[in-house]
């Protein structure tokens, strides 16, 4: 049953986690990764960061197989291209990691949960875009994985590696870099922009990360993530003196329209202003759409975000195939000799339960956890959702939470179906103005 009613809760969190300045955080970052496990109610919970976004036909099966074995048989697709195991036991650490690594899926156990990247999935793939955002993120992740001070970022601080299509820009990235014509790149971090040389473009992110780390011991704040930082912080001298210092040529620019507020949903890009003389962002662009991607790849979504480790191997039915996980819980499949082998996977994967045709009002659909592998959700939402059917809902995002911490919500505007526990769900239209006004509601409250 469902009631028309506004949410039990004004303050959800954005993706997970609230945008809150001034907060003072006291504990560690828990979040979970591949070697630290998150202890759910159904078994431990593993988190397999993939900076590229691309896993290999090699990897696919023994990801496939550590779900088998080790996990409850299913893998999980998150919000920022990641891939979730459930219902590992207590004792499993040791064989995870010897698979992971066996794989070559666990490079820097050390650095294993800060190597947190969303990257534009079809990049090289269909034409568009200006940049190697595949080569940029390779670079930034040995970068990342070579330095010891990057263990200090927390495990939610998100670098976005966008090709200039304006894909993955607007999904709240800590560092942005956002390839531009000409050779040139962006690198944006807290509302502040710099124009680099695209060759650069990896270097400048990781000054701008160390930065961040810079600015937040000063704050003292135990800040996690460059939305935390309190007003009249000093990031600005302190990414400019850390690209100089990196010997990266920057120059200043105009941040220009914000993203924040646009990211793109199933139903279509929001519009944004491009300022191509300034620091300004591209109109946003939508997921890519399931079906053929060109004539050697195809997309697909899994639904609700959670597959069978069957589902997971069809992705990679051939030995070349190389798969993309996207931040919008689909995959893309590249590598396919033609036309006609695209097709016949496309038609595969249907049959294995994919959604491979734009238009499904599934697409549009999200879920938390919920029961019984949340101890906090009131309800099995994953049983329960499904799209609504409300003309004046439509065209929106539809996220249902077990509780008020909405976990894994969409950006932008978005329907929120809230559990009460009483069997019934609380369904309100939510924005990103909204949202960021709560927030600041509460950061307000808390001082």
């Amino acid at each position: 049953m469902l009631a028309a009613m506004p949410p039990t809760s004004p303050n959800p969190r954005n993706g997970g986690e609230t945008h809150i300045r001034e907060r003072v955080r006291d504990r560690a970052d828990a979040c979970p990764g591949a070697l630290r496990l998150h202890r759910a109610d159904d078994g431990g919970l593993a988190r397999l960061r993939l900076p590229t976004g691309v896993v290999t036909a090699r990897q696919v099966a023994a990801l496939a197989d550590a779900a088998d074995r080790l996990g409850d048989g299913r893998i999980g697709v998150t919000s920022r291209g990641n891939l979730d195991l459930r219902g590992l036991p207590d004792d499993c650490g040791l064989a995870l990691a010897e698979l992971l690594g066996g794989a070559g899926l666990l490079p820097s156990a050390a650095h294993e949960r800060v190597r947190n990247m969303v990257v534009s999935p079809l990049a090289g793939i269909d034409g568009r875009g200006f940049g190697d955002a595949q080569a940029w993120a390779r670079e930034l992740d040995a970068l990342l994985c070579a330095r010891a001070w990057t263990t200090g970022l927390s495990g939610r601080f998100l670098f976005a590696v966008d090709d200039g299509r304006g894909d993955v820009a607007p999904l709240g990235g800590d560092v942005t870099l956002l390839a531009e014509p000409e050779g040139r790149a962006l690198v944006r971090i807290g509302g502040l922009a710099w124009r680099v040389g695209a060759g650069d473009a990896p270097v400048a992110a990781l000054a701008a990360a160390e930065a961040f780390l810079a600015v937040a011991r000063e704050a003292g704040t135990g800040a996690w993530r460059v939305a935390e930082l309190p007003p009249g912080t000093t990031l600005e001298g302190a990414v400019t003196e850390r690209l100089a210092a990196a010997g990266v040529e920057a120059v200043r620019v105009d941040a220009g329209p914000g993203m924040a507020d646009a990211a793109p949903g199933r139903a279509g890009a929001l519009p944004v202003a491009a300022r191509a003389d300034a620091g300004g962002l591209p109109e946003a662009a939508a997921p890519p759409e399931p079906g053929l991607v060109g004539d050697r790849a195809v997309s697909v979504v899994a639904p609700l975000g959670r597959v069978t480790s069957e589902q997971f191997r069809a992705l990679a039915a051939g030995p070349a195939d190389e798969v993309r996980v996207t931040p919008w819980r689909g995959f893309v499949v590249t590598g396919l000799p033609g036309r006609a082998a695209a097709e016949e996977r496309l038609a595969a994967l249907d049959a294995a339960g994919y959604l491979t045709r734009p238009g499904s009002p599934w697409l549009a659909v999200s879920a938390c956890t919920g029961r019984p592998g949340c101890g906090k959700a009131l309800a099995d939402v994953r049983a329960d959702a499904r799209p609504l059917d409300d003309a004046a809902l439509r065209g929106l995002p539809v996220h249902w939470s077990g509780c008020d911490r909405r976990c894994g919500h969409p950006q932008g505007d978005w329907v929120d179906v809230l559990a009460t526990g009483d069997g019934t769900y609380d369904i309100t239209v939510r924005t990103a103005r909204r949202d960021n006004d709560d927030a600041q509601a509460q950061a307000q409250a808390q001082r």
